[in-house]
């Protein structure tokens, strides 16, 4: 865990407030957690060598030694490393090797021109390990072999080894085998920090899928599972190109998740809301965010930017807010790339709600709002009100934008009574298949 300075700047204390990393860090697997903290390396919330010192703990549970070795000497530059580094990584290279022995009898085979043909014509698993077993003596210790190989090499940094191994494992393994689920893991770990995210995108929806079938799983473990799954996939979401609505989809709209979200890690809440507001489809998700945050205890900048303006109908209070969303999102590895599309969608919701509020608005009040020069403010008014499909008409002569009515559509009133009903009869559809295969 990251340790925050007690000194230094107060901005720089204030920052480490709302800095996640510790809470992110809880659930996930520790590979995911570098790229976090090298993340806060390039800034001025912590100082440098308190996240040195906490990069080198974490590495002392892996078996990437030479990274270790490097960040030794960047904690101690004029010290030789502890014989303990040296004598693992003898030991790292001995199991290695040991691996790929074991590991190349079964690649070879697999490379062979008859088993490959074979591989593509039988997709299913138990078809293709019976032609496996009889024609190749292969058993479930030379499969175990290649996990075991897979997971040593994402172990020491070698995602792409380790993915391929995994997969391979995974897609010979009975369900119920022992390393089934690690290796399924395994193998979106491996995606994630190889930054492949339709590969990952691919992994994560499979998972989602086995967790909801996971029969032997208690609702605890269930609950667990889809806690990491929602930190993990943060990295998925933010990347991906459809990424961001799925964040909406699955944590905001499917109930098992949000209870997740809700009973496990509130702080995900930061990333619903985030996604919410540069969303273009803002108006599916906003009423049952407010219904969440103001239920929950969770607060920063970015939920409270949207419940002064949802709740309060607070402008001052939500351009203060505004402003302190930048600070926080040019602090947070998962959304330092969404600030210039937040601030900009911020600032249309504002002026939305502050016109039909309103029945007549001067531009210049509202070029103050905005931090922009009049003619700058009247151009944003008027793409304002086409993408948002205001019935309002700009007097430029006089210098005010003045509202019609704000009556909402029938056929519109029917989307949003009626947006919900796939998703309750998914889940309907679930608890049903659940209790069929129960024999409930």
């Amino acid at each position: 865990a990251v340790v925050s300075t007690q000194s230094g700047h107060y901005g720089r204390v204030r920052m480490a407030q709302y800095d996640l990393t510790n809470a992110l860090s809880e659930f996930m697997d520790l590979h995911l957690v570098f790229p976090l903290l090298e993340f806060l390396s390039t800034r001025e919330i912590y100082k440098s060598e308190s996240l040195m010192k906490s990069k080198y703990q974490l590495l002392q549970n892996t078996n990437m030694v030479d990274f270790t070795i490097d960040v030794f000497h960047g904690l101690h530059p004029d010290e030789e490393p502890p014989e303990a580094l040296h004598e693992k990584r003898s030991d790292v290279v001995k199991q290695l090797t040991e691996l790929q022995e074991k590991s190349s009898q079964v690649i070879e085979m697999f490379q062979r021109k008859d088993v490959s043909d074979v591989v593509e014509k039988h997709r299913d698993s138990q078809q293709l390990w019976d032609y496996l077993s009889e024609h190749h003596k292969f058993d479930r210790e030379r499969l175990d072999d290649v996990f075991h190989y897979g997971k040593f090499m994402y172990d020491v940094g070698n995602y792409a080894i380790a993915s391929t191994n995994l997969d391979f494992y995974r897609n010979l393994a009975p369900a119920d085998s022992k390393y089934y689920s690690s290796a399924q893991w395994g193998k979106l770990a491996s995606e994630i920090l190889q930054q492949n995210w339709d590969e990952a995108m691919e992994e994560l929806e499979r998972l989602k899928d086995n967790i909801s079938a996971a029969l032997h799983l208690t609702y605890s473990e269930v609950l667990v599972q889809r806690a990491w799954l929602i930190h993990w996939g943060l990295f998925v979401y933010f990347n991906h190109p459809q990424g961001r609505d799925s964040i909406i989809d699955v944590f905001l709209h499917q109930k098992p998740y949000l209870n997740a979200v809700q009973t496990m890690c509130p702080h995900i809440l930061r990333y619903i809301t985030t996604a919410v507001v540069i969303s273009k489809r803002r108006r599916d998700g906003i009423k049952e965010l407010i219904k969440v945050l103001q239920q929950e205890s969770y607060k920063d900048p970015i939920t409270e930017f949207v419940e002064s303006l949802y709740v309060n109908f607070n402008f001052d209070e939500a351009q203060a807010k505004l402003k302190e969303c930048k600070t926080v999102i040019e602090n947070d590895f998962f959304i330092v790339g969404c600030l210039d599309e937040f601030t900009e969608n911020a600032r249309l919701i504002i002026s939305e709600i502050f016109c039909r509020i309103h029945q007549r608005i001067e531009i210049d009040m509202l070029a103050d709002n905005l931090n922009m020069e009049p003619a700058e403010a009247e151009k944003w008014v008027v793409n304002m009100i086409r993408l948002a499909h205001l019935d309002a008409k700009i007097d430029s002569k006089n210098g005010y934008v003045v509202m019609g009515g704000t009556s909402v559509p029938v056929y519109q009133k029917l989307i949003d009574k009626t947006k919900d009903l796939h998703l309750k009869a998914n889940s309907c559809c679930q608890k049903i298949d659940k209790k069929l295969t129960l024999g409930i």
